[in-house]
């Protein structure tokens, strides 16, 4: 291989003189060949005719070999194209010995053209068949073994793209379709998915991929969720669309989303809900730049606003989520407005300058553990933001005006969830004051992948070598995906007209170190465990941290009403009177000032929230 390495680092102008100085010589040997063979080495025969007969077959044949782009291929991925480019030069180059012999009266047996065609085809192609195989040999070795899911029309095009050129190799289709039981497909054995660990242990293989685009997500879902315990890397065919439209290739995998083993099958969108409140409307979106903030600002686009104004305390996120819009709908006005929710004259004048119909409110901060080490802060966003915004929302008379809540808001145990549910009770009080504008709280539980979710946590964790971390081995949340569930939101703002709270259909909830274990085993990594001490990533458990629940629920009262959507519930919430919710307002507000922590959360927990600090 050392010589064949050396052979390869030669420029392209030495490869291609040698190979032409190779069959320059091979083809001459062939061509005295068929005389020597047939007549036995003896010059009595070999007139001046002959060498002129066997000299331009041999220059035909090197030209013809050069027309047909036989000196363009790569020798180490030679394929069926080059070798048949060779056998018609081969071929070719036979029949004009014999069409030109009879003008040059030069004297050929017959045998002679079928003798240089045998050892023109063996010494041409031998040396570049030898080398192939080398090469093949040595890269089986090298290459990464991989099974392909699935051994249709899109699996078999996967395995020649991989072939021809990739650090995948793969040894096997894995297909449980009856019409294929003992069958080959591209020289690859279709074997059922029972054979799976057989295989892994045959071809030491780490990978596997999913050739199955035209299935539902339910039963992707299903495929994901069979094929994941076995501990391989999950990749995937890129979307039909893009495959279609050129954009991706097929041999461009990509990573299974977590979403994919947890998500469920989208509902259609209720067109007479999704739409009101935003096509020919001028929008804004509070958080604009955050998870299910921007994620809204996607959504709403697509429902051709009037305008759209993006309001963001981050400006590195606003930059993002703008540049992002303006790329795709450059014919939607947007307006970025770098602001706080705490200051009302920014508010204001957003308000008053773009002549705002519809709010979504989703700006807060939300992190457990954070506002747990920053209770002012996060009171003062998430209490007082949203009275700013839900006030001067009344004052300009807003048509709608939808709080984003959270699961943390029922029974809350730490101070974001408490604050989400005082924000909750604020909303609630102003929508009975008679205002023109509707008010709506939409509340759901945990998003996949948005910022400081355990999704993108374990994902670097686990491509970090582990360990992964859980708080506690009986954790459980609900989760949703970040489209969806802004999807949702904006259907169940539409339906709100007086502070009613609507509660999103999270599915059923999923215990973390279950979800810890999936994606490491997505990614092609096994658990350490007492049972699998050679595993690759060890969970460890670090305990809950401040404020934080085992579970979480979504209602506060038992009862529900069901809604014109399936997955969108509403629920019948205790509510304030406005002066009694002003009344605690200024009581906190005076804690604020004094900067009274202590005091601050004592009023918090002594408020109609239902709010009872966990102890840990």
């Amino acid at each position: 291989m050392s010589i064949l390495n050396r052979l390869f680092a030669l420029s392209r102008n030495a490869k291609l003189l040698l190979a032409l100085v190779w069959d320059f010589l091979a083809l001459t040997f062939a061509l005295f060949c068929g005389y020597w063979i047939r007549l036995g080495i003896s010059n009595e025969h070999i007139t001046r005719e002959e060498i002129i007969l066997l000299g331009s077959t041999l220059f035909f044949t090197l030209l013809v070999l050069t027309l047909l782009g036989h000196y363009r291929h790569i020798i180490r991925y030679i394929g069926l194209k080059a070798a048949t480019v060779m056998f018609a030069a081969i071929t070719l180059g036979a029949v004009y010995m014999v069409l030109v012999s009879v003008p040059l009266q030069a004297f050929l047996p017959v045998s002679v053209p079928f003798i240089f065609w045998v050892f023109a085809t063996i010494l041409l192609g031998g040396p570049r068949f030898l080398i192939y195989i080398v090469v093949q040999s040595h890269g089986y070795r090298l290459r990464e073994k991989c099974l392909i899911f699935g051994a249709a029309e899109t699996g078999r095009s996967l395995a020649q793209s991989l072939k021809q050129n990739s650090d995948l190799l793969p040894v096997a289709f894995i297909d449980d379709k009856q019409k294929y039981r003992g069958r080959q497909v591209l020289g690859l054995e279709v074997k059922p998915r029972s054979k799976i660990p057989e295989l892994i242990k045959k071809h030491n293989v780490k990978k596997v991929l999913l050739a199955v685009p035209n299935t539902s997500m339910a039963r992707r879902k299903e495929l994901i969720a069979e094929l994941e315990p076995y501990a391989l890397e999950l990749l995937t065919i890129p979307d039909m669309k893009d495959l279609v439209s050129g954009e991706r290739k097929i041999s461009e995998l990509q990573e299974i989303r977590i979403e994919e083993l947890l998500g469920r099958e989208p509902v259609p969108a209720i067109d007479s809900l999704l739409t009101p409140n935003i096509t020919g409307k001028r929008v804004m979106v509070t958080g604009a730049g955050g998870s299910i903030g921007s994620e809204l600002c996607r959504q709403i686009i697509k429902a051709a606003p009037e305008s759209i104004v993006l309001f963001e305390i981050s400006e590195f996120n606003l930059y993002q989520i703008e540049n992002e819009l303006r790329t795709q709908y450059p014919d939607v006005p947007l307006y970025p407005v770098l602001g706080t929710i705490q200051d009302s004259e920014v508010i204001r004048e957003a308000l008053a300058k773009f002549k705002i119909q519809t709010i979504y409110h989703a700006a807060a901060y939300k992190h457990v553990p954070m506002v747990e080490c920053n209770i002012m802060m996060g009171i003062r966003n998430n209490i007082f933001g949203t009275a700013n915004v839900a006030l001067i929302a009344a004052e300009f008379e807003v048509e709608k005006f939808v709080l984003v809540s959270t699961d943390k808001a029922v029974r809350p145990t730490n101070v974001m969830g408490a604050t989400k549910r005082f924000a909750e009770l604020y909303v609630q009080s102003i929508a009975e004051l008679g205002s023109k504008t509707e008010y709506a709280i939409v509340r759901f539980g945990n998003v996949l992948g948005s910022s400081g979710s355990v999704v993108p946590l374990f994902t670097k964790q686990i491509e970090n070598g582990g360990p992964i971390t859980v708080t506690h081995p009986d954790i459980i949340r609900y989760f949703m995906t970040i489209p969806e569930a802004s999807q949702l939101v904006i259907q169940a703002g539409c339906m709100g007209k007086a502070g009613e709270v609507f509660v999103l259909d999270m599915g059923d909830p999923v215990k973390i170190v279950d979800l810890a274990t999936k994606m490491a085993h997505l990614m092609g990594h096994s658990i350490r465990t007492e049972e699998n001490p050679g595993g690759d990533i060890e969970i460890q458990f670090s305990g809950l941290r401040p404020g934080e629940k085992l579970y979480e629920e979504l209602l506060i009262d038992d009862a529900d009403t069901q809604t014109e959507h399936p997955r969108i519930m509403g629920a019948n919430e205790f509510r304030l009177p406005f002066d009694e919710v002003v009344m605690l307002l200024d009581k906190l507000n005076y804690a604020l000032i004094q900067r009274d922590e202590v005091k601050a959360r004592q009023i918090l927990i002594d408020g109609p929230l239902a709010y009872t600090p966990a102890t840990h």
